[in-house]
């Protein structure tokens, strides 16, 4: 035996930190000669050979411990050459394959150095699990970063998850240690055993990994998410073309995948991303749609998380198939004209004790001090902006989704969280920055960091800010001190407006401000109006039960009257699920929206109704091509609160497009209502939500009104208008008389 015991016992023992330094093959001293002398270490072998495929010669391996650790000493032979080892099983089976502990490492020191400082933008094709050809031998080079542990192993399906037949070399100062296993494919199933400095062992699934297993398992799968061959080249070059164009037509939908439709056979069935994509496709070309945003399908295990606790944030989730079906499910959108936003996730994690939390027995990935590592609302860890290796970690991640899966933008969650050292914190509970400030600068250098590069490798990505503060310049360009996304949630308006709505209309007339009061910041960032998923859970009620009525057909015609205005609003827009027929119930991430209520004329009124203001929306460029800039607003008269009715003017850039938009939100007729106008001529009502192809009584203005030379709200001519009850009416002015 040449092998010293006290190697043989770290290996057996699974505390080996230099495995290559001991396995595979090694020039030795045999019998005053130079020799080789080859050491595998396998726990299903009976016996085992060393056989040299060139020459045909062989060498029997002597078994030196009951738990399959084998040697053989190559006499006369000097130079090292490729060789295979034939493992026979106890049944007899033999198997031929490579050594692991014969390949070079399968990363280079340019790639840990890059990733060491922060700049390895594609970090994750190199770190995780990726299928290689070395030497011409195909197999799986796995590789993780964990720089406090005092040993790795990997286990999985092939090695009976079994830390002690095949630890992996650490790469020196780098902090990653990494294997090649040849003969290995897709489907393989496999974690890290990780031994910390105390000597503990914890069991890790891969922070890079692209597929796992179903809860409640949570082993990553060996996988080439790459499979798939794209057909939406018209796509990616029409979106490139676009880069910079921020004000164009944004309608969006957003969609919790595992709750939109389901299985009508069987409720209980999720679709799959084949199923859903061309159902989904339609529905948003029907209704005018120009975006789907989904909420987060990185893999968590927890499904009332809705996706907002990742423990697998390269992988699309498995619960709906597997990484390929899901770039189908964007190529098919794509090819249907209908961009794919993906909720991202990189404000907290879970403490999953198979994921990221104390990876490799430190804080790794998260601060230490729970006064900057714990978020204090949902439970969760705060990733370490300032540390290199967690930075490329998320910015990595924000890219390869773009990547690997076309994805046209990036909504970020919970930014606010992370602006912010005293989120959600009181007094005491929170750690000041360098300058003795509340923002947590590491967070913002990483914010701007991430929207710079994804605006660098794929232009006409959008980046979306959930930002809930009065932060300055979120949506302004990183070269001017702003955060570098190109759109913010305006969230001020969704709860401003909603609070007015939800009021009975007798009590309106007090809160007339929360209509108009969005407009002193409307143009301070790019905004996004939204109703999200957040507004229609935890008692909050649906949105057509907000409404301040007493009686369905009343909900329903505040309804529409709220979506007319938000749609004439300037900003892009967004509505969760469900609300574009007015679902009544609150969302339930458990079961599939109540469609069979567009049976009901309140309901599939409030639907049509979105499809036109869709439509109308992206086909007027006053509305649609003008929302960011400040010219495009005018009002025309807010003052009328006894009345509750709001006027203002959309205008296009030439001087030919113009809407007047008149909101009138009590249950009353106001007849001959005068309205102050800046052009003269006749002007088409082009919606009017009280119509009876909407659900209500159809009492409107004829489809048109001529202006009257009367001067009114400071203008020199007016219309005389007819306001219905619950009512917000679109006219286009059609030219002069």
């Amino acid at each position: 035996m040449l092998v010293p015991a006290t190697e043989l016992d770290l290996l057996i023992n699974a505390r080996h930190a230099a495995p290559h330094a001991v396995l595979g093959m090694h020039g030795c001293t045999w019998q005053r000669q130079r020799a080789l002398v080859v050491r595998a270490f396998l726990g299903d072998a009976a016996a085992c050979t060393v056989v040299d495929p060139i020459k045909g010669e062989s060498w029997p391996m002597e078994r030196l411990a009951p738990e399959g650790f084998f040697e053989a000493v190559l006499a006369r032979r000097r130079k090292h050459f490729p060789y295979e080892l034939h493992i026979t099983n106890y049944r007899g089976e033999t198997r031929v394959t490579r050594d692991p502990y014969s390949f070079l490492p399968t990363l280079g020191e340019q790639d840990l150095y890059l990733f060491n400082e922060g700049n390895e933008h594609r970090i994750y094709e190199k770190l995780g699990a990726h299928l290689r050809v070395i030497e011409g031998v195909a197999g799986v080079g796995f590789a993780v970063w964990a720089p406090s542990a005092s040993q790795v192993s990997l286990v999985g399906n092939f090695n009976g998850w079994d830390g002690r037949y095949h630890p992996m070399r650490s790469l020196g100062r780098s902090g990653v240690w990494e294997l090649f296993v040849p003969g290995l494919g897709e489907g393989e199933l496999y974690k890290f055993q990780i031994r910390d400095q105390q000597g503990g062992t914890r069991v890790k699934t891969d922070p890079y990994g692209t597929y796992f297993e179903a809860p409640p398992n949570n082993a990553a799968i060996v996988c080439d998410p790459r499979k798939h061959t794209w057909g939406d080249a018209g796509w990616l070059e029409h979106r490139a073309a676009a880069a910079g164009q921020l004000d164009r037509p944004m309608s969006i939908y957003e969609v919790h995948l595992g709750s939109w439709r389901r299985d009508p056979e069987n409720p209980a069935r999720l679709l799959t991303y084949r199923e859903l994509a061309p159902q989904l496709a339609d529905y948003a070309v029907e209704m005018g749609f120009t975006h789907i945003e989904i909420m987060p399908v990185a893999e968590h295990p927890f499904d009332g998380s809705w996706g907002y606790q990742v423990t697998g944030f390269y992988a699309p989730t498995q619960r709906f198939g597997p990484p390929e079906d899901f770039a189908w499910f964007v190529d098919h959108l794509h090819q249907r004209g209908i961009g794919v936003i993906l909720d991202w996730v990189p404000a907290h994690f879970p403490r999953d004790a198979f994921a990221l939390a104390e990876f490799d027995g430190t804080h790794l990935y998260e601060h230490s001090d729970p006064r900057k590592g714990a978020h204090m609302d949902w439970g969760t860890l705060i990733f370490n902006y300032g540390r290199n290796e967690v930075r490329c970690f998320l910015v990595a991640n924000a890219l390869a989704w773009l990547d690997r899966y076309h994805i046209d933008g990036l909504r970020v969650d919970a930014v606010a969280s992370m602006l912010y050292l005293d989120y959600s914190r009181k007094a005491g509970e929170w750690i000041p920055n360098q300058h003795g400030g509340r923002e947590n600068l590491e967070a913002i250098d990483f914010l701007r960091h991430t929207n710079d590069l994804v605006h660098h490798y794929h232009p006409g990505v959008v980046t979306i800010a959930e930002e809930s503060t009065s932060f300055a310049g979120v949506s302004r360009p990183t070269a001017t001190g702003g955060l570098g996304f190109d759109y913010k949630w305006n969230m001020g308006w969704m709860h401003d407006t909603l609070s007015y709505f939800s009021k009975e209309s007798v009590h309106r007339k007090w809160h007339q401000n929360d209509l108009t009061f969005g407009m002193l910041y409307q143009y301070a960032e790019n905004f996004v109006t939204v109703f999200s998923h957040d507004e229609v859970v935890h008692g909050k009620a649906s949105l057509l039960f907000k409404m301040g009525a007493w009686h369905i057909p009343e909900k329903a015609a505040n309804l529409r009257a709220l979506y007319a205005h938000m749609w004439a609003w300037p900003g892009k827009k967004l509505l969760f699920m469900g609300g574009e027929f007015a679902q009544s119930h609150e969302w339930d991430y458990q079961r599939s929206l109540d469609w069979h209520l567009c049976q009901y004329p309140d309901h599939e009124g409030v639907r049509r109704l979105v499809k036109d203001l869709n439509h109308l929306y992206v086909a007027e460029p006053a509305l649609g091509a003008n929302d960011l800039d400040a010219q495009g607003f005018q009002w025309l008269a807010c003052y009328d609160n006894e009345a509750s009715v709001v006027a203002y003017l959309r205008q296009g850039r030439d001087s030919g497009s113009a809407f007047a938009v008149v909101g009138h939100f009590t249950p009353v007729v106001r007849k001959k209502y005068r309205v102050g106008v800046p052009r003269s001529g006749l002007w088409h009502e082009v919606i009017n939500t009280n119509s009876e192809f909407y659900g209500g009584s159809g009492l409107g203005n004829d489809g048109a009104r001529h202006t009257e030379p009367v001067p009114a709200d400071g203008h020199p001519q007016s219309l005389v208008i007819t306001l219905p009850p619950y009512t917000t009416t679109l006219f286009k002015w059609a030219g002069g008389s």
